[in-house]
């Protein structure tokens, strides 16, 4: 009789922990210390709103417009992967982010610009806009890419006099390289330091074979994003959607050849009228 007062006593402390921990409130980050945001993962996220939020902010011509506070959070990673068969058509494989709290761009700003054709221009201007990230996928292999949203010129297909959530921005961005200048390879070769090629082939240093490795590269290629604004607050200025990115991943300095890299996920951000 006793063991079941115990046990009873047992799973109902266990029942009020559970039922306290399954109590989900919305908290502001805003209202949080820096202690409760730490090892977390809040950092990584970007603010949401509503599903209600269908709200319009008008865009006057001639007026001054920016987009604050701008957050991008990724949360889907798709690699494209060549066929075994020629046949087929290369697809993009879905992978596992590796990096797991440092994936998100924030506190982006940019200026939205209305164009004689009646469009709308977003372009972004500075902020926490790259993030270097690696995708695991299926077979093992890690990708290795910068995200960034660096220099993105974003403009509407058709004409606008507002943001709404029919709004579309579609546009290139730059991606720089994934490795600094000095970066040094296993071999010790870089661009800026190190070795002009690996010291236990000097004489094959102009092997084509080992050209694209002794030969180190510091360029910036292009990507592509589209950013769709499904939810808008007229009364704060704040927008929200989704996003699509293709770019290309990292090349080790000029060794690799790019592969082409999908990142799908959330953005949040505010418009200001600078009048």
């Amino acid at each position: 009789m006793r063991y079941r007062t115990i046990i009873a006593s047992f799973l109902a402390l266990c029942l009020s922990v559970l039922t306290a921990c399954s109590d989900s409130t919305d908290v502001s980050r805003s209202e949080l210390t820096y202690d409760d945001i730490l090892n977390t993962g809040i950092a990584n996220t970007c603010l949401e709103l509503p599903e209600s939020s269908r709200g319009t902010i008008n865009i006057e011509p001639g007026k001054s417009y920016t987009i604050q506070d701008l957050c991008l959070e990724p949360r889907e990673y798709f690699v494209k992967e060549e066929p075994v068969s020629k046949r087929q058509k290369a697809e993009f494989i879905e992978g596992k982010l590796l990096t797991r709290y440092t994936s998100s761009l924030d506190q982006i700003q940019g200026t939205i610009d209305s164009n004689e054709d009646g469009t709308l221009t977003f372009t972004e201007i500075d902020g926490i806009d790259f993030q270097p990230a690696t995708v695991l996928l299926p077979g093992g292999k890690e990708v290795p890419f910068l995200f960034t949203i660096k220099q993105y010129i974003g403009t509407t297909q058709f004409k606008a006099d507002s943001i709404n959530t029919s709004t579309d921005f579609e546009g290139e961005f730059n991606v720089p390289s994934y490795r600094g200048q000095v970066f040094l390879d296993p071999k010790g070769r870089s661009l800026a330091s190190g070795y002009d090629n690996a010291v236990a082939l000097p004489g094959r240093a102009d092997d084509p074979q080992f050209a694209k490795a002794n030969v180190k590269e510091f360029v910036s290629r292009k990507g592509k994003m589209s950013l769709n604004v499904t939810k808008v607050d007229g009364e704060t200025g704040e927008i929200a959607g989704v996003f699509e990115s293709e770019q290309p991943s990292a090349t080790d300095l000029g060794a690799e050849e790019p592969e082409e890299v999908k990142v799908r996920g959330i953005f949040y951000g505010r418009v200001e009228s600078n009048a």
